[in-house]
């Protein structure tokens, strides 16, 4: 009886190393796997997301002259002056862009924004254009002009 008792206290040790060898083994496989995808990263020429910000300005330099003038336009249409209506268009495409900044977790800012008549057709927008993430960030300057009817 006592051979069997010392047998199953064997086996049970023997259990114990298999499985904490295979714990260390597994652990060892998890870092060395982790520390592969690290240093893959590491060769990279660029990170595509770390252009944001450039491809985000461009975007809004493109958009920015059209949009604001049909929501002018419109405000126009609803009733307003000129000069109020291309200001109140602005303010809506800034608030827009904040908030389509937000959701890219990149911040888009107007600053300085004016607004001038040139003639009775023709508003003039100036100002700057910034844009940052936690990595970078760029201004440019607004300026464009817009036609109403």
């Amino acid at each position: 009886m006592r051979t069997s008792t010392l047998n199953q206290s064997s086996d049970r040790d023997a259990g114990q190393m298999l499985l904490a060898t295979g714990v260390v083994l597994l652990m060892s496989l998890l870092s060395m796997a982790i520390f592969g995808v690290k240093v893959a990263g590491l060769t990279l020429p660029h990170d595509t997301a770390a252009d944001g910000v450039i491809i985000t300005s461009q975007e809004v330099m493109d958009g920015l002259p059209e949009l604001t003038e049909a929501r002018t336009q419109l405000w126009i249409d609803g009733g307003l002056q000129p000069l109020e209506a291309a200001q109140t268009a602005m303010d809506g495409v800034h608030n827009d862009m904040l908030h389509h900044g937000e959701i890219r977790g990149i911040e888009v800012k107007m600053i300085n924004i004016a607004v001038a008549e040139i003639d009775s057709t023709t508003l003039s927008v100036t100002g700057e254009l910034g844009v940052s993430d936690g990595d970078a960030m760029l201004t440019m300057p607004v300026n464009f002009t817009i036609t109403h009817v």
